[in-house]
């Protein structure tokens, strides 16, 4: 069976934040937070102990760059960096990903962390994001950050 993250990494069916040839962003379907973006290694690599250091440190300069955006673009207080790595440790999909979820001192979630944010933003937090990180989020750009 085809990981989930590979087709849409393959197909380009996501809200992307950033893309690149080492490791790309996008806006989950069901967001914990405005802005909550994914992370992951453009290619496929199981979870922290599948992944080479190289694309380790890519990916996870991908995450600082996203979080800075959410700090800068969107005003966040902070963010919340969530990683599960294998069965053990419910890893939802078998793909490594960091979920850079934003936080604001005002916020409050019905049960963290499977609640939703009730902060709300003014315009679309994802389109906010990939303009920061120079990303059309609709039309991923080829190549490139």
């Amino acid at each position: 069976m085809e990981c989930i993250f590979c087709r849409l990494v393959r197909d380009g069916d996501a809200r992307w934040v950033a893309r690149g040839r080492e490791a790309c962003a996008f806006a989950p379907p069901d967001p914990l937070a405005p802005g909550h973006t994914l992370v992951i290694p453009t290619s496929h690599r199981a979870d922290i102990f599948d992944t080479p250091p190289d694309v380790l440190a890519h990916t996870m300069a991908l995450v600082q760059g996203v979080a800075d955006a959410m700090r800068t673009e969107l005003g966040a207080g902070g963010v919340n960096i969530l990683s599960a790595h294998g069965p053990a440790a419910e890893q939802s999909v078998p793909h490594l990903h960091f979920h850079v979820v934003p936080r604001w001192s005002d916020d409050a979630f019905s049960t963290w962390p499977t609640g939703q944010s009730r902060h709300r933003i003014v315009g679309d937090p994802v389109r906010r994001l990939a303009d920061a990180m120079s990303c059309t989020p609709a039309t991923p750009p080829r190549g490139g950050r």
